[in-house]
């Protein structure tokens, strides 16, 4: 039962005949305290003041027990200078209680001349229920309201109040922090309240317009719904919190996923670190089912980047799969055409001309999304020499982050050296890890030329070829070298021999002479040497050696 407490003004003493007769004063006769106090901390219960005491005491108990308890004042109470006396002056005079009837009244007075106080004063109860005594006669409730008012002190002095205590719930909380959390899930000075679930499923949940406290427990199917609050909300700490799970929980498989959200919530940071981790498990990250619920901006976005460790074709592939799912969300079929119209600005992205002219044949050449004249001008590109300009980016993309390197082996360059179709070669080994993209080669003493090149880096001890590129290059006749890549980064280990092969098909050219047989290169950034040792590669080497010939220059990236 919640109990309300009634305050009674010492200066104007009421008389036990209007206290029987009901009549009211034109001041408010009772404060429902039952939710006062600073953040509803009920104020002390064993007090004695004053009001004017209307309806025989009895109605004024009960007055404002329809107040919710968001109306309570959080400043009122002892914390904030209030308490009892604060709260008294807060109340509205205008409002004035709804009246019991006279059987209620009476009621309430049997229970406060019952209730024996110590003190010779009357302990005005209510009941909070309902009650049916309204129907008992007015004499019976008259006589009823008259013994309890003859129990009464015959002086005029202040009626002293007493009341059990309210359970001070402020009282056992030490902290801030600790009141907060009881505020949790809690009735207590809730101003809003959340319909959660449906039908008869539906739960009433209270909250509070502020933030409990800075512990926060996010899990992989709330992160995203929390960063968006706190990003609505502006709670800075709560946003970092969500960011750095994100951070800790990134992988391949859902990196597409937060690389998405990351750029809807405006988070460089995170979508920096998404990309990055596309960036070195390109495959993986292609092969999650992520991919296909981006939206095109972030497609372009990786599409874009030249430090992607997967080979184009399957690039297309993954462009393919997105276009489908896309076509569906955009309710068409999904045909070559409409892969093409959804796709957009991202198909151009898709690098054809570093594929090999079988993966193109067996792939893009017949899904039907290139027009008869792409495919046309690529193959061209693939079979014939000097290659026609075509509409697709053909710089290689390179796996790695950083700076890109170069040495050169040869001090001096000289001139005819020339080509019958048989292979320049030259071994080599480094110190560390790197990956080679490419060699720098002469080109012609005869003015501007091209040159048709195939380019090879051999496992010596295997034999196997770890990367190679049918190409060409043109020359503008100058002692300069021209820069021929690889269509993909190779791998180069310490301490293992590699050949670097090139097969030239065009007029004389440079060649370099004075080589050193140790190179060493020193990044700046970082200090980190890079030592190329180069020896003689036995068989047919087209007379290039470590003191002379061609591959003077070799591009990597530690």
């Amino acid at each position: 039962m919640r109990c309300c407490v009634c305050l009674f003004q010492r200066s104007l003493p009421c008389s036990p005949s209007k206290m029987a007769a009901g009549e009211s004063n034109s001041r408010s006769s009772c404060l429902n305290l039952s939710n006062s106090g600073p953040l509803g901390n009920a104020p002390p219960s064993n007090v004695a003041h004053s009001l004017p005491a209307s309806n025989g005491g009895a109605a004024g108990a009960t007055g404002g027990m329809n107040r919710s308890a968001g109306n309570s004042n959080p400043l009122s109470g002892p914390e904030n200078g209030g308490g009892a006396d604060s709260s008294v002056r807060s109340a509205p005079s205008t409002q004035n209680p709804p009246r019991l009837s006279v059987g209620q009244s009476a009621a309430a007075a049997h229970g406060a001349s019952a209730s024996g106080a110590t003190t010779g004063a009357a302990s005005n109860m209510t009941a909070t229920s309902s009650s049916s005594s309204s129907s008992s006669s007015t004499s019976t409730a008259s006589d009823a309201s008259a013994a309890a008012v003859s129990s009464l002190p015959s002086s005029p002095a202040s009626v002293l109040v007493y009341r059990e205590p309210v359970y001070n719930w402020q009282a056992t909380k030490s902290t801030v922090k600790e009141r907060f959390a009881f505020l949790f899930n809690n009735e207590v000075l809730s101003d809003v309240h959340f319909l959660v679930g449906k039908g008869m499923g539906v739960q009433r949940i209270p909250a509070h317009r502020f933030l409990y406290s800075d512990e926060v427990q996010i899990g992989p199917e709330t992160v995203m719904t929390t960063l968006y609050t706190a990003k609505k909300y502006a709670v800075p700490a709560l946003e970092a919190h969500c960011v750095e799970f994100l951070k800790k929980n990134l992988r391949a498989d859902n990196a597409f996923m937060l690389l998405t959200q990351a750029r809807l919530f405006d988070e460089p940071q995170l979508a920096s670190l998404c990309l990055e981790n596309i960036d070195k498990n390109t495959a993986d990250a292609l092969a999650a089912e992520g991919l296909t619920d981006i939206d095109l901006d972030t497609l372009v976005a990786v599409l874009e980047r030249d430090t992607l460790g997967v080979r184009e074709v399957r690039l297309f592939g993954a462009a393919v799969r997105w276009a489908e799912a896309e076509s569906q969300r955009q309710q068409l079929q999904p045909t070559p055409e409409n892969k093409r119209r959804v796709l957009g600005k991202a198909l151009s992205l898709i690098r054809f001309p570093l594929m090999t002219i079988e993966e193109f044949a067996a792939g893009p050449a017949q899904s039907g999304i290139l027009t008869d004249r792409e495919v046309v001008s690529l193959f061209l590109h693939f079979t014939v020499n000097p290659k026609p300009h075509v509409e697709f980016i053909d710089r290689p993309r390179c796996c790695l982050r950083g700076k890109e390197c170069s040495i050169t082996r040869f001090s001096q360059v000289e001139s005819r050296w020339g080509y019958s179709g048989t292979s320049d070669r030259i071994r080599f080994s480094v110190n560390h890890r790197i990956f080679v993209v490419g060699f720098g080669l002469y080109g012609s003493i005869h003015g501007p030329t091209d040159y048709q090149v195939n380019i090879q880096i051999i496992h010596t001890d295997s034999n196997t070829v770890l990367g190679q590129n049918d190409t060409g290059f043109s020359c503008d006749g100058t002692a300069s070298t021209f820069r021929v890549m690889f269509k993909e980064p190779v791998e180069i280990l310490p301490s293992v021999n590699y050949i670097a092969c090139a097969t030239l098909k065009g007029p004389d050219s440079h060649y370099g002479t004075k080589g050193k047989r140790k190179v060493t290169h020193e990044a700046p950034a970082t200090g980190i040497k890079t030592c190329f040792t180069f020896c003689y590669a036995a068989g047919n080497n087209n007379g290039t050696s470590v003191e002379d010939g061609q591959i003077p220059e070799v591009i990597f990236y530690t």
